[in-house]
């Protein structure tokens, strides 16, 4: 399958926000236990610039098949050469190598961002995640054990990284 992205726009919101919602009941992939409005989420899809933090979304077949963004890591300046990734596959276009081509793009594009390190938080039981992660070369960086409780079973998050680009 041959994938390609674009920048989101306002318009694809509802299904961004759809694709989300579909893995909450997985316990898996979100610590958010109930579904999240469009409304609700408008304020983060204005935080994702594509010069700074983009937001991309593929499609097939007129279809959104998944999203992926970057997020600024912990709010300060001084952070700013770091970000997050969160990728979001649609539950029919799950292991099709869009998780694959998206950490490829992503990994291809910081550098044009400024970002030279990448993060992600994985629970401990995502396995999917964590080999996709980890097929790309992230380390584990870190631990949290037990800071989420998901259906009165406490889960560990995962810090993953990659240093993208040597400094100058």
């Amino acid at each position: 399958m041959t994938w390609t992205h674009r920048q989101a726009t306002r318009e694809d919101l509802p299904s961004i926000v759809d694709i989300y919602n579909a893995t909450i009941p997985s316990r898996l992939v979100t610590a958010d236990l109930d579904p999240v409005s469009v409304e609700s989420r408008i304020g983060w899809f204005e935080q994702h610039k594509p010069d700074f933090r983009p937001l991309w979304v593929a499609e097939q077949d007129g279809q959104l098949a998944g999203w992926l963004s970057f997020s600024t890591f912990y709010g300060r300046p001084a952070y700013n050469k770091t970000a997050e990734l969160s990728v979001y596959i649609g539950e029919s276009f799950r292991n099709r190598g869009l998780g694959s081509y998206f950490l490829t793009q992503a990994i291809d594009h910081a550098p044009s961002i400024g970002v030279d390190r990448l993060i992600g938080f994985v629970f401990g039981h995502n396995r999917p995640s964590l080999q996709l992660f980890a097929k790309f070369g992230f380390a584990r960086w870190g631990e949290l054990p037990g800071v989420t409780l998901l259906d009165g079973v406490e889960r560990d998050v995962i810090i993953l990284g990659l240093r993208v680009m040597n400094p100058a």
